[in-house]
């Protein structure tokens, strides 16, 4: 009995709903009881009845409100490093600090390098290489991925300073540098912490390799000039503007190309002669793996000693370009500038700067999550790097993301924790103080060679477009277009042009998917070269006790087979006049109306009007239905069937909103015109939401559509039920029969075994064969025992007797668990509406 509260706001609801005029049982007249109106072929009696409520808008927020213990989860997982901090022990201490010392090894030539690239003087490359891995392990979703400075996004970060420097002269690189990674991490840091990571998947694969090749062009290309030494143009320009006036000046190549080319090669030849003895000495593979990981910090080492050797008489006029003084320690330590000047002198290059931090992040953090085998938290990670960058400016860093080949180091060092951030950050550390007296004879040309072999890594090789093309020939298009956006632009435009390109492709995919159109067909199940019966393996046939004949069963096939499916096999209309119709996208106001213009004109090409038309005059035609040419006959249709249900399959369907429902209510309204005097019946199979479900009740679907003239006809409502668990269920009866089966078997065997001893090579063969009727009739018997004691039984008496239980809501009987109940369902129901219209005549 209803409690007299929810009496009274009941009371209270249709007040409201009477004054504001509320239709609140839409497309349902008769006020009558969906649950029991017509003739049906389920009995009530025979299960449990089952009305599916309907979500409220208390539910909705009760949802999205959460509860203590979610409040409480939250905040512990803002700080990852407490789950294993607790269980760290000394064979994860090994692992961890070879992993660290060798990145570290790394970070340190790659961080000056990088920071040059950034318009920056060296040292700054190293406060955000310290920054970096010291703050991101107490965030950190991901034990491999290193924090620090990246040559794409030092790049971008040199680009935004020259612009900001050409509005405002007065203000110091490194300022601006600080502001833009203090401003970046507070917006990173904020969608970390609404745990809105999930909009980095709005970026593709093909958009971030096509991003990443084109950057990497335009890095390479930018630092030819100082790898041979050349000056006297702008190799901020255009990329293929470098490469043009690189080539002009090849002339004028100095000796530091000496120092430049020779350091790359030897890059080169360090990696691929460690590879190869790699693969000829398996044993030492990991030997060579460190020696390929420290080729940097040993290439500048030596050709600082050489610079060294060369320069030590002529540290005021070097013999070529060499770093010259780096102050020790952390002289730029302070409290970042940020104010509505310098702000404005970078605020149209955020959105750049933004993308770059978030997918080279993450994406390079997914990446080898997968490869090691663990998952990361996107949102986390954003709060990780946002974090990062926010506070790193106060020792004088600049944005720094994630790297690709310091993390690759990292994890195949056998970096174990992320705690091997520290290791790494005590080794900068190190550099920072101990280091900078060595730093002052390192060759420019020799760091350029460092960026070019760094960035090589990041081109997408040929077989990998290859593979693109095998999968999508239009992401192709698309990451040939990045390439050579960024190339012949910028890098920011190359960017936006892949991303908004991919968007642009996914939003057409979505407006312009068409639905298809499935037929019926029956197929048997063969294993080796013998067909089999479906109940070895489940299936039962009531109708079919003994198996005699192999079961079938139905699928839904498209009628055209563009699924690939095989054409010789003949794919059935599932009934004349009835239209299955499934969703291929989703069903949303971008495409609502593709899908239906598809649907009706499928439905018009296919089936008459009820009612065929005739006018009297030509005159009395709507203009949109004019009728055959002068002297042309109006073409035959009258063998055509009439529509009488529409199927529709929400499998791909998750959510519906306002226009679609709509759009889809006027299809409605119009196939009943072209169908009256009887309703087109709409059948719904799939549906795998409530606020769906809610969503095309309120529109009046999920029941019988009233007929125009004589109210609701007879209708046939076919509800999908199941057995209730428990001692009753379908497999408590298999085991139950199993067992008594057995022991069945058991009391044959004995038998069989008595009769062999009854009967000697001596006996009279009617004696024999006396024995061997009495064993049969035995075993004869104790099947026939079985039945009656199954037939006897309270628990399994028979199918009718099992508990059963619908497995939808009773309230809405066009709401199908399947397509082949829903056909089931609209079958039944066109057959009565065609006796009812027999009836009447």
């Amino acid at each position: 009995m209803p409690t007299g509260e929810g009496k009274t706001s009941d009371k209270i609801g249709d007040g409201l709903a009477k004054f504001l005029r509320l239709n609140r049982d839409y497309r349902n007249p008769l006020g009558a009881d969906p649950v029991t109106r017509g003739e049906s072929t389920f009995s009530t009696g025979s299960a449990n009845t089952y009305v599916e409520e309907e979500p409220t808008t208390v539910d909705y927020l009760l949802e999205l409100t959460p509860t203590g213990q979610q409040i409480g989860t939250y905040f512990y997982n803002l700080f990852p490093f407490l789950r294993w901090i607790t269980r760290y022990n000394t064979q994860w201490l090994i692992g961890d600090l070879v992993a660290g010392i060798t990145v570290g090894a790394v970070v340190v030539p790659q961080g000056m390098a990088y920071a040059k690239l950034a318009e920056l003087p060296v040292q700054f490359g190293l406060y955000s290489s310290f920054m970096g891995v010291l703050i991101y392990w107490f965030f950190a979703t991901s034990k491999d991925i290193t924090i620090g400075p990246v040559a794409v996004m030092s790049t971008l970060v040199g680009q935004i300073v020259l612009r900001a420097q050409e509005q405002s002269p007065h203000l110091e690189p490194h300022v601006i540098a600080s502001a833009l990674a203090v401003i970046c991490g507070g917006i990173i840091t904020f969608i970390g912490l609404i745990r809105c990571g999930w909009i980095v998947d709005f970026i593709p694969l093909t958009a971030i390799t096509a991003f990443m090749t084109g950057s990497a062009i335009s890095i390479a290309s930018g630092q030819v000039p100082a790898l041979m030494g050349i000056t006297g143009f702008n190799t901020r320009d255009a990329t293929y503007m470098v490469i043009i006036n690189t080539l002009k000046n090849l002339p004028s190549t100095k000796i530091d190309a000496a120092m430049g080319l020779t350091a790359l090669f030897l890059l080169y030849v360090i990696r691929y002669t460690c590879a190869f003895f790699a693969k000829k000495q398996p044993k030492r593979a990991k030997l060579f793996f460190f020696l390929a990981t420290l080729r940097t910090a040993f290439v500048i080492l030596l050709y600082t000693m050489i610079s060294w050797l060369v320069n030590r008489n002529h540290r005021e006029d070097p013999i070529f370009k060499i770093l010259g003084t780096v102050p020790r320690g952390f002289q730029n330590a302070a409290v970042p500038k940020l104010n509505s000047e310098i702000v404005r002198s970078f605020i149209m290059d955020l959105p750049a700067a933004v993308i770059v931090l978030l997918i080279e992040h993450i994406a390079i953090s997914k990446s080898f999550g997968r490869i090691n085998n663990y998952t990361i938290d996107p949102s986390q990670e954003l709060v990780a790097i946002g974090v990062t960058n926010i506070l790193g400016p106060f020792l004088g860093g600049y944005p720094a993301t994630g790297s690709f080949s310091r993390t690759a180091i990292k994890s195949k060092a056998g970096v174990r924790t992320p705690f091997a951030g520290v290791i790494t950050a005590i080794v900068v550390l190190l550099a920072i103080y101990a280091l900078p007296a060595v730093f002052f004879y390192i060759p420019n040309s020799s760091l350029s060679g460092v960026i070019i072999h760094a960035v090589g890594d990041l081109i997408t090789p040929p077989n990998t477009v290859y593979q693109f093309w095998r999968v999508s020939p239009l992401e192709v298009i698309i990451f040939f277009a990045g390439v050579f956006v960024t190339i012949f632009t910028t890098i920011e435009n190359g960017i936006y042009c892949t991303i908004c390109v991919s968007l642009a492709v996914l939003l057409f995919r979505v407006v312009k998917a068409r639905g298809q159109f499935l037929g019926r067909v029956k197929i048997h199940s063969v294993i080796g070269d013998h067909l089999q019966d479906n109940s070895k393996y489940g299936g039962t046939d009531l109708g079919n006790p003994d198996n005699s004949i192999a079961e079938y069963r139905n699928i839904f096939l498209p009628i055209n087979h563009n699924d690939g499916s095989n054409p010789s096999v003949e794919v059935e209309q599932a009934y004349p006049g009835i239209f299955i119709y499934r969703f291929s996208e989703g069903f949303n106001y971008p495409n609502a109306n593709h899908y239906l213009d598809y649907l009706v004109a499928k439905i018009y090409q296919e089936t008459r009007r009820t009612k065929l038309d005739s006018f009297d005059r030509l005159g009395d035609r709507p203009w949109d239905k004019p009728g055959p040419r002068r002297g042309k006959a109006q073409p035959d249709r009258s063998h055509l069937p009439t529509l009488k249900a529409v199927i529709l399959d929400f499998s791909s369907v998750n959510n519906v909103d306002v226009t679609s429902v709509q759009i889809l209510i006027d299809v409605r309204n119009q196939l009943d015109q072209y169908a009256a005097p009887q309703p087109v019946q709409w059948h719904f199979a799939h549906i795998n939401n409530r606020w769906t479900k809610r969503a095309l009740g309120s529109a009046g679907f999920g029941y019988p559509t009233p007929a125009s003239t004589d109210g609701f006809s007879r209708w046939k409502p076919i509800f999908s039920v199941a057995e209730i668990g428990g001692s009753t269920s379908a497999a408590a009866y298999a085991e139950y029969v199993y067992k008594v089966r057995e022991e069945r078997e058991s009391i044959r065997r004995a038998s069989d075994a008595e009769a062999g001893e009854a009967s000697p090579s001596t006996s009279r063969p009617e004696e024999g064969h006396g024995v061997q009727s009495a064993t049969a009739a035995a075993a004869s018997g104790s099947e026939r025992e079985l039945g009656q004691e199954l037939n006897e039984s309270k628990a399994y008496g028979s199918i009718s007797t099992r508990k059963l239980a619908p497995v939808q809501g009773l309230n809405r009987p066009l709401f199908h668990i399947d397509l082949t109940s829903a056909l089931q369902s609209a079958i039944a129901n066109a057959e009565a509406v065609s006796v009812d219209l027999a009836d009447t005549k």
